[in-house]
């Protein structure tokens, strides 16, 4: 009987944490294992790696397309366990890839949802008269805006990675990549004031940039901040941490920015994140361009 699929993950994931893989990625590829050690043993077989075939796994893809999965999650599924494979070859644990030969087809990107400015300034509206939490959300709603960062990223910021006069904030990234983001005016000038705000709070001394009621926001602390502010603008199930990051990736490409610049500035490392977040911007485009056309207009 072989080694267990269980009983490598852990090694596996030593592995991916020794080349700087975010802790997210790290879970998602370790999902893959279990989701087909889980099928394996539903069907009387050992979820070992004797049992790591490719009829076991052209069974377990089967499977998930018969559950209704999104072709995106059965991608995802399949690309953990090409992962998990791969490293199973290079410690010689197995000696064939059972993979090979097997592709799971990569989907279109669909256009991803943006924020209107009316959407935008409900939000904002939300924020008044002057407190604490307003303050605070106002300048959080406005830093995703203006940065389209991550909701671990906003989180990870401290305040001194935050320079007001350089209208710049450093933020780490996946894989523990650091760069700078740059924010407007509006954006500037919220943050101050809410700095003021936050030096008067209990917990002022703490690193983190934005404060709760018992320290530092966590990422779960920004969604319910959303959450509720959303509530109150009149836009349940239009909100959460990364419509801002596709709002910003969208507004930039409509203002003419170059994708090159787009990718740097979201901290981005392929091209395929461009294709996804761009859909939408160019979406608008093609129907400018048609409406400008007006072919028919002419005849």
């Amino acid at each position: 009987m072989g080694e267990s699929l269980v009983s490598l993950q852990q090694s596996f994931n030593r592995s991916l944490r020794v080349e700087g893989k975010a802790p997210r990625t790290i879970e998602l590829y370790g999902m893959s294992v279990e989701f087909l050690a889980a099928w394996l043993t539903s069907q009387g077989k050992p979820a070992d790696v004797d049992s790591l075939t490719r009829d076991s796994v052209l069974g377990w893809l089967d499977h998930l397309r018969a559950k209704g999965l999104a072709d995106g999650t059965v991608r995802t599924r399949w690309r953990g366990l090409r992962r998990f494979t791969g490293w199973c070859l290079a410690e010689e644990i197995i000696d064939a890839d059972p993979l090979a030969g097997i592709t799971v087809k990569n989907p279109a990107p669909p256009s991803v949802p943006v924020l209107t400015d009316e959407d935008l300034r409900k939000l904002i509206a939300t924020c008044k008269p002057k407190s604490f939490q307003n303050r605070r959300d106002e300048a959080l709603i406005r830093l995703l805006l203006d940065c389209g960062l991550r909701v671990s990223e906003l989180t990870g910021i401290t305040l001194d990675k935050l320079d007001l006069n350089a209208a710049t904030v450093l933020v780490e990234g996946k894989g523990s990549k650091i760069r700078a983001a740059y924010f407007g005016d509006k954006t500037g000038e919220a943050l101050d004031r809410y700095l003021r705000e936050r030096a008067k709070h209990r917990h002022a001394q703490a690193a983190g940039l934005f404060l709760g009621e018992r320290g530092a926001l966590t990422p779960d602390g920004v969604r319910e901040v959303l959450k509720v502010r959303a509530a109150a603008a009149g836009l349940e199930g239009k909100l959460n941490p990364h419509r801002f990051r596709h709002t910003f990736a969208h507004d930039f490409l409509m203002a003419g920015g170059q994708e090159r610049d787009l990718k740097r500035l979201a901290g981005w490392t392929s091209d395929a994140m461009l294709e996804r977040y761009g859909a939408s911007a160019a979406d608008v485009r093609a129907r400018e361009a048609a409406i400008r056309l007006k072919r028919g207009d002419r005849i």
